[in-house]
Parts: structure tokens; sequence; C-alpha cells
């Protein structure tokens, strides 16, 4: 079945199985390499080099959303264009987003490596703490312009159709970083500059890996004489701001947290919030996966006037979220010790015992942080980016800042609770936004 009858024909409860699975699976697999690399930090080379990992990983996370910003902004265009059977337009565009990651890993990369030293030391990072965050980001830097692409291309796998395509590159990229986690820390002890050694070096191979079939002609893409241009650039950063101003603030946000924890706990508080941070992600991950494989399904229908098919896919995708956070509470709540031993060593008893607390308050954050994410997603794929925006900023930066200053009486349990608090008061304002977006819809397919 080719991409346009299954997203456009399959019935919507059938293609969410087909899709939004496989997706939630690959985009599960496709982050594995942040807990794994934690994993292997935390328990090789200590809590000291596991607080600068979590120190210097923010900024390591921008520079991903820059490639981000291109790859889910082109792909809102590209499924609309391949939905009015405009292929060679869609192309273009593809074409054209590879090169633009490309020159931006190449732009960012650099800029990261000349930075990192003030970087760290604007966060109040001193010592072995500041030195060992300067190695693991310049690391990356080096090889930004080979590893950031490879996002974008899942992205544009799942365009094509090919979903356990996507699947297995995410799969086969989180092997071939555990192999070489093992190797590059385990075997030949390079230390933090290995862990981000072996991380960059999986997502590049895999990238190459994935590059293949498109520069084969073997899918609905295939790369083309570029026809670039201001408004096909200004297409992809008007799609994509929602999901990279989304994913820049949740970094700075980060940033300003770890600087607050520095003087408050010290490298122990910065350790404990990497932990919440590692294991939170997991489940949105999950959301992300089952939200964003299905926006290219939205963008076809869309792009061909099934609105009703719209609206079916958009049931089915809240209400597997609604699901996915539930089990993920369940798991915070009931499993807490086993969850934070996977990242500091059993010796510090009382570092444990706080670890845990936190992720308890943590937890209740999945009862309402699924709603807001997946409002995003499907304003993004209907291409309106503006809603998405003012939900996405006022989730990850603009409310937790303000909460930073709100909860300040409360020491650290401030900053536990601050993701909880903030995503029961961007839900109400998603409600608000995805009701007017839904009757909106309604009136178009009358």
């Amino acid at each position: 079945m080719n991409s346009y009858n299954l997203y456009t024909k399959t019935p919507p409860i059938k293609l969410f199985f087909m899709v939004a699975l496989p997706g939630a699976v690959s985009m599960i697999a496709s982050s594995l390499w942040g807990l794994l690399d934690s994993i292997f930090v935390g328990n090789f080379l200590g809590q000291e080099a596991f607080s600068a990992l979590n120190l210097a990983i923010p900024f390591v996370l921008i520079n991903f959303s820059l490639a981000d910003l291109i790859g889910v902004g082109s792909s809102v265009p590209i499924s609309i264009a391949l939905g009015k059977n405009q292929r060679e337009e869609a192309n273009n565009y593809f074409t054209c987003a590879c090169l633009t990651i490309f020159l931006l890993g190449i732009l960012s990369g650099g800029f990261l490596y000349a930075a990192a030293p003030w970087l760290l030391q604007i966060m109040g990072a001193e010592g072995e703490l500041a030195r060992l965050g300067v190695i693991y980001i310049r690391v990356y830097a080096l090889l930004s312009p080979f590893t950031s692409i490879v996002f974008a291309l899942d992205n544009y796998l799942r365009i094509c159709g090919k979903i356990n395509g996507s699947m297995g590159l995410n799969i086969a990229m989180s092997g071939a970083i555990l192999v070489l986690e093992y190797v590059c820390i385990g075997i030949l002890k390079l230390g933090i500059a290995g862990s981000a050694l072996a991380v960059s070096s999986g997502m590049s191979l895999c990238a190459i890996a994935a590059l293949i079939p498109f520069l084969r002609k073997k899918l609905t893409l295939s790369f083309c004489r570029p026809k670039p241009s201001l408004r096909v650039l200004w297409q992809f950063l008007y799609s994509g701001c929602p999901n990279f101003l989304s994913n820049t603030a949740a970094r700075l946000t980060s940033i300003v947290m770890n600087m607050v924890l520095l003087r408050l706990g010290g490298g122990e508080a910065v350790a404990i919030y990497g932990i919440l941070m590692n294991v939170g992600d997991l489940v949105q991950q999950l959301l992300y996966g089952t939200s964003d494989s299905l926006q290219p399904a939205i963008g076809y229908n869309w792009g061909a006037g099934c609105n009703g098919r719209v609206k079916g896919i958009i049931r089915c995708c809240l209400s597997a979220a609604a699901v996915i956070s539930a089990l993920g509470m369940a798991v915070m709540l009931l499993f807490p010790s086993t969850l934070v031993s996977l990242f500091l060593e059993d010796n510090n008893m009382e570092l444990m015992s706080t670890a845990v607390y936190a992720l308890r308050l943590y937890s209740l954050s999945n009862l309402f942080r699924w709603f807001p994410f997946c409002v995003q997603g499907f304003l993004i794929a209907l291409n309106k980016p503006m809603p998405a925006t003012v939900i996405s900023v006022s989730n990850t930066f603009v409310i937790p800042l303000v909460l930073l200053v709100v909860l300040r009486p409360l020491g650290l349990d401030g900053i536990w609770l601050n993701t909880t608090v903030t995503s029961a008061i961007v839900a109400v304002m998603a409600l608000g936004i995805f009701r007017r977006t839904w009757k909106s819809l309604q009136w178009e397919a009358e």
C-alpha cells in the first residue's frame, strides 16, 4: 500500500494501530540514547560526572532542536503537498530541508565548541564539574553536522509510509549506541568524552544508513535539484516553530533550574533533577511518538479535504495518550526506588531517599501533561502553528519560570512540584484552544 492510500483510505482505528503503536515504540527507541548515556555515566563514572552530564545536555538538545525545527517544519508542507499529489514540490521541500539541516549543524556545532567554557561558567559550575561539562559539549559539537539530521530522517521515513523502517532505524540507533557506550566507557576508559563520542557515532552511522534509500530513489520522497527560496525557508520556520520553541524553551528552563539547583543543593540536587527528567522523558517520548507518527496522516487528510477522518484520528490519539500517562504515573509511584537505582549507586542512601521522594512528587504531572502535548501536535499537523506556539512556550518556559518564583518558599520541593503545577495550568489553557479548533473543524466539514 502506498503512503497516500495508507493515510487517506485506512479506517482511523486501524490506521492508529498500524502507525501510532510502531511510532511510539520507534520514539522510545530513539530516545533511549539519553537514558543509556545517563545510566552508563552514572554507574561507570560516578555522581559528579552524572551531574556534569545533566548540566551540559540541555545545550546539546538545543542543538538537536535546530534540526527538529527544519525536520518537523518541512514535514507539514511535504505531507500536505503529497496529499494534493504535488510530488515535485514535496521533493523540493525535502531536499532543501536536508541541506538546511546540514548547514545548521556546522554553524551551531562551531558555536557550541567555542562557547562551551563560557556556558558552564554562567551556570555556576566550577572545577572538575565544569571541566567535564565542557568536554561533553565539545565532542557533540564536533560531530553536530552528521548527528542532527537523523531525527528529521525519521520523520521523512514515516511520511513515505515506512513505519517499520522508521522503527527499525531507531532501534538500530539505540543498539549501536549501547554497544559503543560499553566500548568507549567500559573498555577504552575514555570517560565522559567516550560517552558523547559513543552517542554521536551511533547517530551518525544510522543517519548515513537512513539516507541510502532516499539517494537511490526507492521511496515516495527523493532528492532533486534544490530550488531554495525565502518562501520555502519561511514555510519550514513557520510550521516548525512550535516544536522548536517547545524543545528549546524546555532546555532553557532546565538550564535555569540547574543554576538554581546548584545554589540550593549543589551537584547532588542537579543529579536528582536529571533523574526526574530522564524518567519523565520515557513517558513523554511515548506521547510524542503516538502523536508525531499520526501527523503525516492528519496532514495527508487535511490536504485531501477529509476532515471527518482528521477528527477520528485525533480521538484515537487522545484516548491512547491518556492511557499511556496513567500507566507512566503508576510505574513511577509503585517502583520509584528501582527507577532511581538505574542512575545512582545505592551506597548513598540519603541521596537515594531524596530522589525517590522527588520522583513521587514529579509523577503527579502525568495526570495533566498528556493533553496539552497532544493538542499542540494536532495544531502543528493542521498547519495552525500560532496557538500551538502559545501552548508550547507556556508549558515549557513561561509558567515554569513564574512558578520557580512562586514556589520558592518550598525550597527543593517547589522544583520537584514545578512540572505538575505547570501541567495542570496548561491543560486548562489547551482545553480552551482545543474546543475552539474542534468547532472550527466541524464548521469546515459541513
